[in-house]
């Protein structure tokens, strides 16, 4: 089998023009001003989340000294956004919208959008089909200021394009777009982005939420080292990092226009490689974390608290599950140290029951040991269970499944032989933050498709599953954050079953 190493060096691009704020730009690329490291993003001091502040974009004065007199504030470990003194802080600077709107739980009929407000006035949430003009209004009540809130707008039409503003006394807050899905049922395309290891940093880049803005998915999966790094049990760094998160118009732009799905991994959840309940942490700990995981994701509910969840976007059903929280670190490499056994039950019901022509199922790191021998995935912690989810899925004879996963920097494709003759694919695209890792290519290659160092590499993942031709078909492109397509395997729906 060929496959393609690569090592990415630094860009060079004729510079069209120097603009007013100092951003260097060709076109409608715009390049950091300050280029934060990872070592930098692990520590995230306020004079380090301050540069993030300004790496790709001008902050306005007020937005910028919100932060930072809110931050100050997050230094208490317990404070929350209900807090009355960063509630009178975000109405100091003039912030009635202390975040979002974030979209999600998207489904063919409905959509769900995520704000947190700094007052208790109502807001009017009017959304509009964007060929007709068919307006319907909905109006939110926050009962407390700085609570994180929820809308479900409903009654919507399948494969329609839609408008909405956010108003508050008639003054637009925030404005977005989105498209509902196909019905279930119906043969036509869904497209997903994924990645992972942004490790805050990808979350200001403008490049990158445009250029995924412009591919026009459905939804787009984040798989850990999002938002939140190394903070372990300091609830209130937890939330000012999400609040450093809710700064970045870059990813204001792209959360109010496509649905986002999150799962976590060790920096979202304590530190580096840390799972379950390490020692020095509590059950109360991990209870908290998962609160404020809620709270700061527009997750479908599930009954693991939004931590693990599944849902169908057309015919692709996408399974989101939390290899961090529920390991167990006392019987790390014994059955159920990685998911627990309540987990892996609800996945393979919701494998056994979905009608979904595709099945995606997501891990936070990795599903292959080929990558640094598996040190914190499947293969040091629970090799018994990851082959009881492969067993299951050919003895079931599921077909469809697709594996995409995360945390090694850097972007790769496997195989995945099974004695059956059976194998399964599994993408990685840990690379929205440009980040150093382990190298591309695995010491035997002979099962890998490709592979790309992470440092320098600001990439996602996406899969198209196209039900219009005779027999349907998943591509999966591994894009830059500059558009260019650097990957793309085809799978027809035939290589994906396990009774062929």
């Amino acid at each position: 089998m060929t496959f393609k190493q690569y090592l990415i060096l630094p860009m060079s691009i004729a510079i069209t023009c120097l603009n007013t704020q100092g951003i260097c730009q060709t076109r409608d690329t715009i390049f950091p001003r300050y280029d934060i490291t990872l070592d930098e993003a692990h520590i995230g001091s306020l004079r380090i989340d301050t540069m993030l502040l300004n790496s790709y974009e001008t902050m306005p004065s007020n937005v910028k000294q919100f932060y930072l007199d809110s931050r100050k504030i997050f230094e208490v470990k317990e404070t929350d956004f209900t807090n009355p003194s960063l509630v009178e802080t975000a109405s100091k600077h003039g912030i009635n919208l202390i975040a979002g709107p974030i979209l999600g739980d998207l489904k063919s009929n409905s959509i769900c959008i995520w704000v947190r407000t700094a007052m208790k006035d109502s807001l009017t949430i009017e959304v509009a089909e964007t060929t007709s003009h068919k307006t319907e209004t909905y109006i939110l009540k926050p009962k407390i200021a700085g609570k994180s809130q929820r809308v479900v707008v409903s009654d919507l039409s399948p494969n329609t394009q839609y408008n909405y503003r956010i108003l508050y006394k008639a003054n637009m807050l925030a404005k977005g777009a989105f498209s509902t899905p196909p019905d279930d049922d119906s043969n036509s395309q869904v497209r997903i982005i994924f990645g992972s290891c942004s490790h805050k940093i990808g979350l200001y880049n403008s490049n990158l939420m445009n250029t995924i803005l412009k591919r026009k998915p459905h939804a787009f999966l984040l798989l850990g080292d999002i938002a939140v790094d190394d903070r372990e049990n300091h609830f209130g760094l937890h939330r000012s990092d999400y609040l450093l998160r809710d700064r970045s118009k870059a990813w204001q732009k792209l959360a109010a226009n496509i649905a986002i799905y999150a799962s976590w991994d060790d920096h979202d959840y304590l530190n580096n490689d840390l799972a379950g309940l390490p020692a020095g942490f509590t059950e109360k700990d991990r209870a908290q974390l998962r609160t404020i995981w809620r709270q700061n994701w527009n997750n479908p509910t599930s009954e693991a608290a939004g931590t693990y969840f599944n849902t169908r976007i057309g015919q692709a059903e996408l399974i989101v599950l939390d290899t961090r929280s529920y390991r167990k670190v006392e019987e790390r490499g014994q059955l159920d140290a990685y998911l627990g056994r309540e987990q892996m039950n609800w996945l393979k019901n919701v494998l056994k029951n979905s009608t979904a022509t595709f099945k995606v199922i997501s891990s936070g790191t990795m599903w292959s040991d080929y990558v640094t021998n598996g040190k914190d995935s499947w293969g040091t912690w629970d090799t018994l269970g990851r082959a009881e989810i492969f067993e299951f899925i050919e003895s079931e004879e599921i077909s469809g499944t697709l594996l995409i996963s995360g945390d090694r920097h850097g972007a790769r494709g496997f195989k995945i032989p099974r004695k059956s003759g059976f194998a399964f694919y599994e993408f990685e695209a840990a690379s929205l933050g440009g980040v150093p890792g382990p190298p591309a290519m695995a010491k035997d290659t002979t099962h890998q498709l490709f592979g790309y160092h992470g440092k320098g590499l600001k990439a996602f993942g996406e899969i198209t599953f196209d039900m219009t031709a005779r027999s349907p078909k998943a591509t999966f492109r591994l894009i830059n954050e500059f558009g260019a397509i650097m990957e793309e395997h085809v799978l027809p729906y035939e290589v994906l079953n396990p009774r062929q």
